[in-house]
């Protein structure tokens, strides 16, 4: 099947599962993420090789907070936790969606 088909019946059928989801004839996944309690913020830092400036920098954190995590004074709130760990385990991903909504 070529690749625009394939697409379009994928929307095709995304769209009677969302219908029948809706007339409550079928249960769709559900997923539910416990972000971590804690991150070593200045390990995934230093993995990727930066200093806390061009750490905070990069990513757009302040890098007071960044410092403040580090020592361990401050807890990162829980969005933040999230994406920490998203940049822990996929910085390039970060980095490509940051440059989408930058440009």
């Amino acid at each position: 099947m070529p690749k625009a088909r394939k697409r379009e019946h994928d929307l095709v059928q995304a769209v009677r599962e969302m219908a029948a989801h809706m007339r409550d004839e079928i249960e769709l996944e559900s997923y539910e993420y416990t972000p971590p309690a804690t991150v070593d913020v200045a390990r995934i830092r230093k993995k990727l090789g930066f200093s806390q400036k061009e750490f905070a920098d990069h990513y757009g954190f302040a890098v007071s907070a960044l410092r403040e995590w580090e020592q361990g004074r401050r807890n990162p709130e829980r969005s933040t936790r999230i994406l920490l760990a998203l940049i822990a385990e996929n910085p390039k991903m970060v980095e490509k969606t940051l440059a989408k909504l930058s440009a």
